[in-house]
């Protein structure tokens, strides 16, 4: 009997975004599972995945998390059937993210490194579309246009001064102004784990010239757990010996170090960390070869690429630090004469494909029958690169179905067809996508919904509703009120944003700005003809045209699929654990899950939790159970969950954003965009009606992911959303 497939994620929170890398996990688990090797997500759960009958991924293009809660009426179908839903990081192209650039070109080995044939060089009028030209422009620059800024360093992990995971860390004290003829060391450590975590076992310095000045091997603090000898080539035995300790190479690495140096490194992040150190000014390879989603190339590709360079080679245990240190540095010395655009016109992202076919071609050569061992050859040793996706579903026989407009893979290896319009691909999807275990369906708007200056609209307005949805409205109070009393009867239902007193009226009135949505309906709700500071008050919202539907947006929200089950509960202490909720909460039937809430840019709790039960009648008997509730002294209230996790976030930014982006273009545009609107509205209820008919089509136990990519260009940046589930016999998406 075929068991019903089920998926699982702990996404009730405060909505950190899901990488693309991320998403690949879940979709290459979905696609190969454990008989190819390939593990389960790190942040989700598929049960029963060898029982899945299909994956199928819904792109809507140039679409971003701003069009599903700008248009969340219009898309009835797509809020009512998804039990699961993540912020995405934006994705510029996610097809091509997906597959990889398509190419059957295959790399040719010349002194320079990888080179394509004449045909394979970028043009230059594709240079602008190249994540290094976008970055760094195309003029050659001095070596400070390369150093890693404060906010870049913070970013990615870097020890800061100051910061407070960095308390006991030793810095550099190189702290005089850089120039572009400051001196470039390249510093690379090989580290074990230990008790305490990873701890350097070995670190290499070498100069401009490639000396080096140091390389000496470190004995760890700590008991060490695995001395990765496989990747770092330390050993029990070459360790016994050693006196070398942390603080003496910190020692060491100050003195040696001029004021003004530049340090270099491969993702130099992680060295720092494990010499507990602290230096100003860095040049990360890993970064300076921009790649497009926030992916990196590894060190062995990028020496081989651009140097024509071997180094971690299989034959040699380990990694020498040395070799990987002089490598970064000579890595950024090239990037650094040669300039953006000579290095753009290596076209490194087709070489890297190209590369990553002939190893998969030579691996499926030597697979067994079944394809099994597939993952295991090419995790050794550490791989260059994981396979693009298309390749690992190549080795299993499987030939991915790609419908769409545009963006669609070149290589040969999956069957893709273009279309002209959403209605062509949807009828080629109903006919395609049963005969394919693995498809993607890329939809759009068409390009002249995809402007920047309607996307700096978008945002305005929904920040604008966002902002009247969180507000409240309350009084009229006496001339001579007790504010203080007020803050305090009104902070029962949720955290405030702000408070300030209306004085343009003839008797004073409050203004208040929540944090959570919730908390704004459970004034309205609660509050509205009750006595607050010796007055009996009116609570309403704000009063315009984009409001005359928030009951409307209220109801659906209450009802959305994500919020099943899901209740609000404010009036907390807010010296109030997590653990103490639990021990109150604990007599709640059927209670699953307790999200605490912080506060993002001081990380204290808020005065309100959410709870998540297994059963809605459970929820529904919890709010009745909830009311008059008393915990610690503190008369709790309560009400049905409004927002679903990935929102919080978005909210805090929304609350906490100048409001600035785009508006100059926004008040320009204002008449062109409710024209716009609109169209749009109407296009945007007839994706989610496309989407409707294909989703019902699908067979049970089909995994089904839906993905607004978000937006990633020079005009900025909005974040994807993410919808899945997995079809049962009742049409909707399985939890």
């Amino acid at each position: 009997q075929e068991k019903p497939c089920r998926l699982s994620a702990a996404l009730l929170g405060e909505g950190s975004e899901i990488s693309q890398e991320q998403l690949f996990e879940l979709l290459r688990y979905a696609a190969l599972g454990k008989c190819h090797h390939a593990a389960q997500p790190s942040w989700c759960r598929i049960y029963h995945q060898s029982h899945l009958a299909g994956v199928v991924v819904v792109v809507l293009h140039g679409m971003s998390q701003l069009h599903f809660y700008r248009f969340y009426l219009q898309l009835k179908h797509l809020r009512k059937v998804f039990r699961h839903r993540f912020t995405l990081t934006p994705s510029a192209n996610f097809p091509v993210s997906l597959y990889g650039e398509g190419t059957n070109l295959k790399p040719q080995n010349t002194p320079q490194g990888l080179t394509s044939t004449s045909s394979e060089i970028t043009k230059s009028s594709d240079l602008q579309s190249d994540p290094i030209i976008q970055r760094y422009g195309e003029k050659k620059q001095g070596l400070t246009s390369y150093t890693l800024t404060l906010e870049e360093q913070k970013k990615n992990d870097y020890p800061i001064e100051g910061s407070p995971g960095c308390k006991g860390y030793i810095s550099t004290e190189c702290d005089q102004q850089r120039t572009d003829s400051s001196p470039l060391f390249g510093l690379d450590c090989e580290m074990c784990l230990t008790a305490k975590g990873n701890e350097v076992t070995r670190v290499s310095l070498v100069d401009a010239q490639g000396q080096c000045l140091l390389s000496e091997l470190v004995k760890p603090e700590s008991t060490v757990v695995n001395y990765r000898t496989r990747f770092s080539g330390i050993t029990k035995k070459m360790l016994l010996p050693v006196k070398t300790r942390l603080s003496d190479i910190q020692t060491r690495l100050k003195k040696m170090l001029p004021h003004d140096a530049v340090l270099v490194g491969h993702s130099l992040n992680s060295d720092l960390q494990a010499l507990e150190m602290i230096h100003p000014s860095v040049i990360d390879t890993s970064l300076l070869f921009a790649r497009s989603e926030g992916r990196r190339f590894k060190l062995k590709f990028l020496a081989k690429a651009v140097l024509g360079k071997e180094i971690q080679c299989e034959q040699k245990l380990g990694h020498d630090p040395t070799e990987d240190a002089r490598a970064a540095l000579e890595l950024a010395q090239f990037f650094i004469e040669q300039g953006p655009t000579k290095v753009a016109e290596l076209n490194l992202e087709t070489l890297l494909t190209a590369e990553k076919l002939a190893e998969v071609s030579q691996n499926k050569a030597e697979l067994q029958p079944q394809g099994c061992g597939f993952q295991e050859q090419l995790n050794e040793p550490p791989p260059l690169s994981k396979p693009c996706f298309l390749d690992c579903l190549q080795v299993t026989g499987q030939k991915p179905l790609l419908l769409g407009r545009q963006g669609l893979d070149s290589s040969g290896l999956c069957q893709s067809n273009l279309s002209t319009s959403n209605k062509q691909i949807l009828q080629r999807a109903l006919e395609a996508v049963p005969l394919s275990k693995f498809s993607v369906i890329q939809f759009s708007l068409g390009p002249e919904y995809i402007a920047s200056h309607l996307h700096a609209g978008l945002h305005e307005k929904v920040r604008s509703k966002l902002t009247d949805m969180l507000t409240i409205y309350a009084g009229p109070f006496e001339e001579n009120f007790c504010l203080k009393s007020v803050k305090k009867e009104f902070g029962r239902c949720g955290p405030i944003q702000s408070l300030t007193v209306v004085t343009e009226t003839f008797q004073p009135y409050v203004c208040i700005q929540y944090q959570v949505l919730e908390a704004a309906q459970l004034a309205v709700e609660s509050l509205n003809g009750a006595e607050v500071a010796g007055s009996c008050i009116k609570v309403q919202r704000p009063v315009s045209a984009a409001m005359l539907d928030c009951n409307v947006l209220i109801k659906e929200l209450e009802l959305d699929v994500e919020n099943e089950g899901v209740i609000y509960v404010a009036g907390l202490k807010k010296s109030l654990t997590e653990t103490d909720l639990q021990e109150e909460f604990s007599q709640l039937k059927d209670l699953e899950t307790l999200f605490l809430p912080k506060d993002l840019q001081s990380g204290k709790h808020r005065n309100c939790c959410f709870l998540k039960f297994q059963k809605s009648q459970s929820a529904v008997d919890a709010l009745e159970a909830l009311n008059g509730w008393t915990m610690k002294g503190s008369e709790l209230r309560s009400s049905n969950a409004l927002a679903p996790g990935h929102l919080w976030r978005w909210i805090w930014q929304m609350n906490h954003s100048s409001g600035k982006q785009g508006k100059h273009i926004f008040y320009e545009k204002m008449e062109q965009l409710s024209d716009s609107e609109q169209d749009l509205r109407k296009k945007v209820k007839k994706l989610d009606h496309h989407i409707k008919k294909l989703y019902r089509s699908l067979q049970n136990n089909t995994l089904c992911v839906v993905l607004f990519p978000g937006v990633n260009s020079t005009h900025g940046s909005q974040p994807g959303l993410g919808l899945m589930g997995i079809k049962d016999d009742e049409g909707r998406s399985a939890c």
